[in-house]
């Protein structure tokens, strides 16, 4: 009976156990619910923060990086607060959209921004169960809300407060956009790391192309980047990305996008990038940081004159340049091959003689920057890691050599190409704008203005040494010191050879107040002291106006200001601005002109420049002249024809570091530069047309420099002639 009695009591404790249990667990489940629905309700009365309404939804725009676009429709920069260029919908291949579905959200056509399944997984694993492996769960539509809105900090309950929100938000979404324009929204959104937002602007990072030329298993790399973009980049990690684009493949095998024999050599496939990152691998740094400066003053210009609100940085902007990307990269090429040769060179030099020593002696060293440590310097082919001092880098850097090149279009001032230095992203300074030594790159300009103020090409000077005591007992030199007592040389002869003596006594035949006028025309800095050595090239010119002064020559006698900007339209292609058709300044009369440029098209066949013709191969009408700075501290070569004009300075960065011998003159060390642009331009019709285009210069001009041979005057003369002691200076036949 007791056994009974204690089975019943057993029995009666279990249930009671049971239905305690029951009311504990009903109870535990009420409270969840109650404390979801609490929960909820909180956020959606804004407690834990403002929700976008309707109109802010409708009103989103993703911010947009302007573009920059060289001549030919090449993207040559950006500006940006956030690296995205927005596409639309047909732009958009269907596998790419199909690839994201497959990954992401595979009943992305069937929910109305969130999925049920998916968010009851993530509440009881995700929440209650704290089990990090549960997923995330968000739908496309809450990721487009978190990439537009982020997410905010709410202590513990942040996860499910922020849940709740892109919930709320994603639903209100879905009910003012279609599915399409959703996806269109997360795709032009999406980071993809590096500073890249939107798949645009990650096909052309990581494939250099357009989105809409993407292929099946570009576009699985692009998706499996979603998960984690550092980890499944495909330059960094490429293993890591190939494993995860697989992965997006099967996905879409199982959703039955792809067929399982496309699957599988898709798979097989390496992943075949073609990196294009305009921050790394800068063509035109130097000239698109100078379009960003300018563009950002038109930009102030119009929203200050029409009241507008244009930002350079987020509307998506077009710039469209001036500079030919073809020869741009040709430049930069040309620059890049002769700096290697002549580096080699000028260290080799530097090893032999004391001038490290004395660099050294002008330092001021403290103990700390001796102490050795890994320095990361520029490097033609990447960046060089070297152990080592501040005192090496400052070596390093103070004997390279830098080249600068710029091309323009005389008739109406437009940069073609501009290359400012060896590398804009390590050494940004801008050699273009650096006020350099001229040297006989100036001459030009002093013997134009001869010819402007009654000077003959057949005129003669005299080619002895002298001492001029007025001037600290100055005694110029010719470059070859080939001199002749008594002897004279014709005016375009002295030109084309570059001879100084006869420079300077050229110079002192002019009135002062001439070639003061001819700077001020060719807006060059402010002569400030009369010494003659101004004939020799002693006044810092940079780059940029020596080229567009060159372009008077070539121009016959008018000068355009350069300009980079051809027009500015907004992102619908609406023009905001467009370069005018400016008036060129008249500098020189057209027939002197003429008569420079036939003296400097005899510098190309026997003069200082003859190397384009005899070494370099170059056939094409042209005329240059060359420049080599005292102790063969800059070098300069420019060239032109009536269309295009060429000009390159060489040189280290504060002229302290130098060669010693000829292999620093401008015909060696600049002219190479100028010659090899020229030879890739021959070699393309195309360009070879529209820029090397013959002179059209009259015959009583081009033969004007026919110089009969020179004979003294006067008692001196009579018996030189009558004795056979005549003096015949070099004419253009000898």
């Amino acid at each position: 009976m007791m056994k009974i009695i204690n089975k019943i009591q057993l029995q009666l404790k279990e249930k009671k156990s049971l239905r305690l249990l029951l009311k504990y667990t009903t109870g535990l489940i009420l409270f969840g619910v109650l404390s979801v629905i609490l929960l909820f309700s909180l956020v959606y009365f804004e407690v834990f923060g403002k929700l976008p309404n309707k109109e802010e939804l409708t009103s989103i725009i993703n911010e947009e990086a302007s573009l920059i676009y060289s001549s030919d429709d090449v993207i040559i920069g950006k500006v940006f607060a956030e690296n995205r260029t927005n596409v639309k919908l047909e732009q958009i291949p269907n596998h790419l959209k199909e690839a994201l579905i497959a990954t992401e959200d595979k009943r992305f056509y069937s929910h109305n921004g969130y999925d049920g399944q998916s968010y009851a997984r993530v509440f009881f694993r995700s929440i209650l169960l704290r089990d990090a492996s549960g997923g995330g769960g968000s739908t496309i539509t809450q990721q487009l809300i978190k990439n537009l809105y982020g997410r905010q900090y709410h202590g513990f309950l942040s996860m499910p407060i922020n849940k709740i929100k892109e919930l709320i938000i994603a639903s209100r979404m879905e009910n003012l956009y279609t599915k399409d324009e959703i996806l269109l929204l997360y795709l032009n959104s999406v980071p993809f790391g590096e500073n890249n937002f939107g798949v645009e602007s990650a096909a052309n990072r990581f494939f250099n192309k357009s989105v809409n030329e993407l292929k099946i298993e570009e576009a699985a790399v692009l998706v499996g980047m979603l998960k984690a973009n550092t980890y499944y980049n495909p330059r960094l990690n490429p293993e890591n990305a190939k494993k995860r684009r697989n992965t997006v493949l099967q996905l879409m095998n199982n959703e039955a996008y792809l067929n399982k024999q496309t699957t599988d050599s898709l798979q097989k496939l390496p992943i075949a990038l073609n990196y294009n990152n305009l921050d790394l691998n800068v063509t035109a740094g130097y000239f698109t940081h100078q379009v960003k400066k300018k563009a950002t003053e038109l930009i102030k210009t119009i929203n200050d004159s029409i009241n507008s609100t244009y930002n350079l940085e987020t509307d998506g902007l077009k710039i469209y340049t001036t500079l030919n990307h073809t020869i741009q990269k040709i430049a930069e090429k040309a620059a890049k091959e002769q700096l290697v040769i002549k580096q080699k060179q000028l260290d080799k030099e530097l090893a032999s003689n004391s001038l490290k020593n004395r660099w050294l002696k002008k330092q001021q060293f403290t103990a700390k920057d001796k102490q050795d440590r890994t320095l990361k310097l520029f490097d033609w082919d990447s960046t060089k890691t070297i152990t080592g001092n501040k005192i090496d880098s400052l070596w390093y850097y103070a004997k390279m050599l830098n080249a600068s090149v710029l091309v323009t279009n005389p008739k109406n001032g437009a940069v073609i190409s501009w290359v400012g230095g060896n590398n804009f992203t390590t050494l940004p300074f801008d050699m273009v704008l650096s006020h350099r030594q001229i040297a006989s790159a100036f001459k030009p300009f002093l013997y134009t203005t001869a010819l402007e103020n009654g000077f003959s090409p057949c005129d003669y000077f005299d080619n002895e040494e002298k001492i001029y005591p007025e001037f600290d007992n100055w005694k110029p030199q010719n470059a070859d010191h080939n001199t002749t007592p008594d002897s004279k040389v014709a005016l375009w002869y002295a030109l084309i050879k570059s001879m100084n003596i006869p420079s300077v006594n050229l110079y002192f035949k002019l009135e002062k107040e001439w070639l003061t006028n001819t700077c001020e025309k060719l807006q060059f800095p402010k002569i400030t002291d009369d010494a003659p050595s101004i004939a020799l090239g002693t006044l810092d010119l940079s780059l940029f106006e020596t080229t567009r002064a060159y372009g008077a020559f070539a121009n016959n006698g008018e000068m355009n200001d350069l300009y980079m900007i051809h027009k500015i339209t907004d992102k619908e292609g609406n023009i905001l601005y467009e370069n005018k058709e400016q008036k060129a300044e008249r500098v020189f009369t057209e027939e002197s002109t003429q008569t420079l440029t036939s003296i400097l098209q005899q510098a190309v066949e026997q003069g200082t420049g003859a190397k384009i013709r005899s070494t370099y191969k170059i056939k094409s009408p042209l005329a240059s002249k060359t420049g080599t700075a005292q102790d063969y501290t800059n070098a300069w070569f420019m060239a032109y024809t009536p269309n295009i004009v060429l000009g390159t300075w060489v040189g280290t960065s504060k002229n302290e570091i130098h060669f010693n011998s000829g292999n620093g003159s401008g015909s060696s060390l600049a002219l190479p530069i100028v010659a090899n642009i020229l030879k890739e331009i021959e070699n393309n019709s195309e360009l070879k047309n529209k820029y090397l285009t013959p002179f059209d210069i009259p015959e009583e001009i081009s033969s004007s420099i026919d110089c009969p041979p020179y004979k003294e005057k006067g008692i001196k003369g009579f018996f030189n002639r009558l004795f056979g002691k005549k003096k015949e200076p070099k004419t253009n036949q000898q």
